[in-house]
């Protein structure tokens, strides 16, 4: 379903330096109303095809921390790379490994319809219950996704691990976070075993919360999606 524009914030300038637009835009999928926001690379056109992230965000999910999300780890890389970045907020606070999931696939085949996606597929990330989210979402619908990234994050919802086997995934963890920690790394080295396309990296002196800019994970994040073939 084609989704409402709401508003689009104008395109930053800095000592002449193009910055990303943020669009904010709202739709409805599955039956419920989604806010989301959108990253736009600077110079952006619409009929030039761009690698898209879907990105969800950690805690309740909400807009606030959708935007904290993509400010502090996502838009900077974003504006260097060229690529799209969406995140939406948790419609009616319903998480999207949880009751949150019902807007999909409608979402994503917004997506694929409003943005020409690079090669097709989306790359997947996210955060704590967004990290939850994100391997949630790709197990029911691989086929959308390319790379699946939790940061911290894992597939915690009792199903089977198989759908994820075509993707490349990626997993980090903060060494000061042992029960995210312990978990992701007993999931990767299982699924290491069965021949898993799986990275799981410790980031040291981090909490579970991680700062990616300070850590350069950002960069790092963009380097693992870009480096799946």
């Amino acid at each position: 379903m084609r989704a409402l524009m709401i508003a689009t914030a104008g395109l930053l300038a800095f000592a002449g330096t193009a910055h990303a637009e943020i669009v904010s835009k709202s739709g409805r999928f599955g039956g419920v109303q989604v806010d989301y926001r959108v990253v736009l690379p600077p110079g952006y056109q619409a009929d030039k095809a761009y690698p898209t992230i879907l990105v969800f965000t950690g805690g309740g999910q909400e807009m606030r921390g959708v935007e904290s999300t993509l400010a502090a780890d996502w838009r900077a890389e974003a504006e260097k790379r060229g690529y799209v970045v969406i995140s939406p907020a948790a419609p009616g606070g319903q998480l999207f490994f949880q009751d949150g999931d019902r807007i999909f696939p409608a979402f994503l085949d917004m997506i694929r319809k409003d943005y020409r996606v690079a090669g097709g597929k989306l790359h997947l990330a996210g955060h704590s219950n967004g990290g939850l989210s994100a391997f949630h979402v790709a197990a029911k619908y691989p086929a959308y996704f390319s790379t699946v990234t939790g940061y911290p994050g894992l597939l915690d919802d009792g199903g089977s691990t198989a759908p994820l086997k075509p993707l490349c995934l990626y997993m980090h963890a903060g060494d000061l976070d042992p029960s995210w920690r312990d978990a992701m790394a007993a999931q990767a080295k299982q699924m290491q075993a069965q021949g898993y396309r799986i990275k799981f990296g410790v980031e040291k002196g981090q909490q579970h919360r991680l700062r990616a800019a300070e850590i350069d994970l950002s960069r790092r994040l963009f380097d693992e999606i870009e480096s799946c073939k």
